[in-house]
Formats: structure tokens, C-alpha cells, sequence
């Protein structure tokens, strides 16, 4: 591979990841003192997928081990936002699924996020925004696929 083919990437996926800090802590910042961007990503999952997961499939789809992906999901059920069942297929796991209370939260805090997103959308323009979106979800799509 050409060192310019590298580079390239390399920056892209070095932008990416510089974005995905800045909002993560945009996002933080709007919060409830205690919740996290990981508590929010776990409920937008759950109803993005669906809920009924078990703590181990969770942990996989966000590549976490599952003890952290435990300690989060004992934040959550703190908070009311989800509840934990005995998985009725293997007595020894849970489901995890998110409760009306959880939802609220989520909807909730994508509201918190209108005033950053209003500032936002006056230096990249709607437009530019939805023309960004198809390129950035293939090259998620692939990413996503190649880590199986």
C-alpha cells in the first residue's frame, strides 16, 4: 500500500476519532451529574436493535469486556432505565430491557444537545451534514462487518 493511501486513511480515521472526543464531551457536559455518553449509547442501542439482549451480547456489540459493560448496566438499572430478567433460554444470564422511564431519559437527552446543534448547524450546514451521512454509515457498515 502507497504511503499516500496510508496517510490518508490514517488522518480520516484520526478526524473521526478527534470528533468523536470533542462531542463525547459536548454531550457530557449536557448530562445529569452521574450519567455518561456510555449510559446514553447503551439505551440508544437497545432501542435502535432492540431490547432483550443479554449483558455478554451487549458487551460484544459495543466491544467492551463484560464487567464493564456490567457496571454500566448496574448504572442504568440504578436510574430506572432498564430492568434485568432471567433469561428464560439460560437460567445463569439476563436480558436486559429498557423501561419507559429509560426512554423518556434518551429523548430526553438528545433535547439536551439542541442548543450545541443549533450552533453547529450554522458552521456545517444541514446539507453538508446529510451529504456526509451516506459515506460515513458504508464506511461504518464495513467496519463493522470486517470485525467478525
Amino acid at each position: 500500500m502507497p504511503d499516500k493511501t496510508l496517510g490518508l486513511y490514517f488522518q480520516l480515521f484520526n478526524e473521526i476519532a478527534i470528533i468523536e472526543q470533542l462531542s463525547r464531551t459536548m454531550f457530557e457536559a449536557r448530562l445529569p451529574k452521574g450519567l455518561m455518553v456510555s449510559h446514553f449509547s447503551v439505551l440508544n442501542h437497545l432501542i435502535r436493535v432492540g431490547d432483550g439482549a443479554t449483558p455478554l451480547k451487549l458487551a460484544r456489540a459495543f466491544q467492551q469486556p463484560k464487567t464493564t459493560m456490567t457496571h454500566t448496566l448496574a448504572g442504568l438499572e440504578k436510574h430506572g432505565f432498564v430492568q434485568m430478567e432471567q433469561n428464560p433460554e439460560d437460567k445463569r444470564s439476563k436480558l436486559v430491557f429498557i423501561t419507559e422511564r429509560g426512554r423518556a431519559f434518551r429523548e430526553d437527552a438528545i433535547g439536551l444537545l439542541a442548543p450545541d446543534v443549533a450552533r453547529i448547524s450554522e458552521l456545517v450546514p444541514p446539507e453538508h451534514a446529510e451529504a456526509l451521512l451516506p459515506g460515513l454509515q458504508e464506511l461504518r457498515e464495513e467496519l463493522d462487518g470486517m470485525r467478525d
